[in-house]
């Protein structure tokens, strides 16, 4: 494979605007930032029509991460692949829309019941208001409730989830907290887990932390989302504890036969939020391992995946340390995954990640595969965007499509 000329152009790329045209393109890897300026022009047609749409504080307002500057300062280590540079996040001010929607009342509210709401979803901080997979709904029902102006945006909308509704019946929302897309990939691979992956039965699985740290000291500087202030050096063992507990759970969860029964386990593991959170970063840490992977075997001259070349030609992720030093550390805690690492995702998993774009509908790229050459045995797992940034999920395929 003959890396593309225009790679150079992609790192000078901000990384919003990392192509998507890779999914239609395998043989293209030219930049095009328009594909994501549409997707935040979607988001954004839906949070200004506030008129048009139900608020939800759960799974709306806290799935949109924050914009934030990067500013450059240099973090050299003799183990690195190369200068490791460290893009710190500085919380930049709050976008008109987001002030806008906050301080806009009901008119036709007093304000006495404005304050009791206010107040009550303050005090009702417990798990009912932080699931993180939410019970099924009709998915034309969802759709109506949450666009249902006449714009161009929504209406785009709306014929995407007629599209969908051909597939399957409901749809389960995922708990935005930058985590959706890892939420919404693991509960969809274990509810549908027949058998424990090959990947998972290595039996050198769990000491991945032992054996990346003896060869990379930078991952030291690994982050925990439970413990953002300790290095990588200090709780290695725990990162080992939560491989072994990805794989306890993948394993029991598979060997469950009645499907009434899957589903709830899945159910109350997505309800536990202190292993559902390691099981995450059991996740974030198997994508760094594979990008070490994928990097060192371009290094080596063997062939890789076309998104291989966009993930290290963004100027904040250049080699592996740089990828977890300003992306995989700040997941979950002020940024969720960008597109192209969701290729990454589904190469860690070794499962092929199906997502209707919505606003994407009557394109091409409406359904869209991560990777979009994936192996013929890797299993598939369905999503739902309306932006590329918040993931949801369609649950009971209609029986017409089973058939």
């Amino acid at each position: 494979m003959t890396e593309p000329t225009s790679l150079s152009a992609g790192a000078e790329e901000k990384k919003e605007s990392v192509p998507t045209q890779l999914v239609k393109h395998t043989n293209e890897v030219g930049v095009a930032s328009e594909e994501l300026v549409s997707a935040n022009a979607a988001a954004g047609q839906k949070e200004q029509n506030t008129s048009e749409i139900r608020q939800d504080y759960v799974y709306r307002s806290s799935g949109r991460p924050e914009k934030r500057d990067m500013i450059k300062s240099p973090v050299t280590d003799q183990d690195a692949p190369r200068n490791c540079e460290l893009y710190v996040p500085v919380a930049s001010n709050r976008s008109a829309v987001e002030s806008s929607e906050e301080s806009e009342e009901d008119m036709y509210r007093d304000e006495e019941e404005i304050e009791r709401e206010k107040i009550l979803l303050c005090e009702t901080n417990s798990s009912e208001y932080k699931l993180s997979v939410s019970p099924e709904m009709d998915i034309m029902e969802y759709c109506r409730k949450e666009w249902r102006g006449n714009t161009p945006v929504a209406k785009r909308m709306r014929k995407g989830y007629e599209a969908v509704a051909q597939k399957f019946a409901s749809i389960r929302r995922i708990r935005g907290d930058n985590y959706c897309a890892f939420r919404a990939t693991l509960f969809q691979a274990l509810s549908q887990a027949s058998q424990l992956p090959r990947w998972l039965q290595s039996e050198d699985f769990t000491m991945l932390p032992e054996n990346l740290l003896s060869k990379y000291d930078w991952i030291k500087q690994w982050q925990l989302k439970q413990k953002p202030g300790k290095k990588m050096g200090e709780i290695s063992d725990e990162i080992k504890e939560y491989l072994i507990l990805l794989r306890k759970k993948w394993k029991n969860i598979s060997e469950i036969k009645d499907p009434l029964e899957k589903q709830e386990a899945c159910d109350k593991l997505f309800k536990n939020e202190e292993e559902e959170y390691s099981l995450y970063e059991a996740l974030k840490f198997l994508m760094l391992n594979t990008a070490i992977e994928l990097y060192n075997a371009d290094k080596s001259g063997r062939r890789v995946p076309v998104f291989s070349w966009l993930l290290f030609a963004r100027d904040t992720s250049s080699n592996p340390c740089q990828l977890m030093h300003n992306h995989l550390n700040h997941i979950g805690h002020s940024g969720g995954l960008e597109q192209v690492e969701m290729f990454l995702l589904a190469y860690a998993l070794q499962y092929t990640i199906q997502v209707y774009r919505l606003y994407k509908y009557s394109t091409d790229e409406f359904i869209t595969l991560y990777p979009n050459d994936p192996e013929e045995d890797w299993p598939v797992v369905t999503l739902i965007t309306e932006d590329d940034r918040h993931y949801n999920i369609p649950v009971r395929m209609c029986q017409e499509t089973m058939l």
